[in-house]
């Protein structure tokens, strides 16, 4: 089975299920495809991006954190690896606005993330 992202001469967008590219073809030149909107047999195939399976390996998360949580030694912590000072890694940690906003300014890369829930008050 082969799914098309189809489209009528009023631009209505639908999708249709077909055995095949070969039915799909047998069927368009027979006048049997038909718009679901508005009825129209002027239909022809959509743009579409291919669905390809990417193999996927997940890192074991109880093995190795993805994430080191340096606390409030974020800025330190993060201009240290920032100037090669210590290894490189990711970090995560607190830091007031102003902090992050310095961080920026001198080219370190921070972004910020929601805290946990466990840590709202």
């Amino acid at each position: 089975m082969i799914k098309f992202n189809l489209k009528c001469e009023q631009g209505h967008e639908f999708d249709s299920w077909f055995s095949s590219n070969e039915d799909y073809e047998k069927l368009h030149s027979r006048g049997l495809i038909s718009c679901v909107i508005c009825g129209s047999c002027e239909v022809s195939k959509a743009v579409m991006a291919p669905r390809v399976k990417a193999e996927c390996t997940r890192p074991d998360l109880r093995k190795e954190p993805p994430l080191d949580d340096v606390g409030r030694n974020f800025p330190e912590e993060a201009r240290k690896i920032h100037y090669g000072e210590a290894p490189e890694r990711p970090i995560m940690g607190q830091a007031k606005i102003e902090e992050a906003q310095a961080l920026l300014e001198e080219g370190v890369p921070v972004l910020p993330m929601p805290m946990k829930p466990k840590q709202v008050n």
